[in-house]
């Protein structure tokens, strides 16, 4: 489980195995969403806008395969699917 301190303005670090999971980058969105006594902290956007540049590596090489294609689109439905899971 990771953690982070709240500075004195309130901010808090995402630590960068979870930004790095849910592709967050600097001056991405997220949304606090209450959820009993918990918050979640959930990206904003949908999943087309956080998949975007998933397969950048083919803009100097040859074109995905449909397989490759059929399996970016599983990985982004399956991160969409994640992110609406309990914690």
């Amino acid at each position: 489980m990771a953690s982070s301190v709240m500075t004195r303005k309130g901010q808090i670090t995402i630590p960068a195995d979870i930004r790095r999971l849910w592709s967050i980058e600097a001056g991405d969105r997220v949304e606090f969403l209450r959820d009993g006594d918990r918050v979640r902290i959930v990206p904003v956007g949908d999943v087309v806008t956080r998949t975007a540049g998933a397969l950048r590596r083919y803009r100097s090489g040859p074109a995905p395969t449909i397989e490759e294609l059929k399996e970016a689109v599983a990985n982004a439905w399956a991160a969409e699917a994640m992110r609406h899971m309990e914690p």
